[in-house]
């Protein structure tokens, strides 16, 4: 499998004095995203204009990208392992873009 899934956060959850943890305060402010890059490089689509936080759990080794024009990624940008989530701030509008890798 290929597949990248994403949440999109308007905020990271915090729990008093400013102490903030990783994971995003729920509900997700977009309905979740699958991307399949099985074919290649493939971009979500735009995040939502409240997102400024992103979960991204991937099933396989790949890379990503991260730009407002859902610029493809290649091989050379950031990896991340099978089974791996990730939080990325991102500005509304951005896309991420994954492409297979080894």
């Amino acid at each position: 499998m290929t597949k990248a899934y994403i949440e999109e956060y308007a905020y990271m959850a915090s729990f008093g004095l400013g102490q903030v943890f990783q994971g995003g305060t729920q509900p997700p402010v977009a309905t979740p995203q699958v991307v399949d890059y099985s074919g290649g490089a493939a971009a979500s689509a735009a995040f939502n204009a409240k997102t400024n936080f992103i979960r991204v759990h991937v099933d396989s080794i790949c890379s990503y990208r991260v730009s407002t024009a859902g610029t493809a990624a290649t091989t050379s940008y950031p990896r991340m392992a099978a089974n791996q989530t990730e939080y990325f701030a991102v500005q509304p509008g951005d896309k991420i873009n994954f492409i297979t890798n080894t």
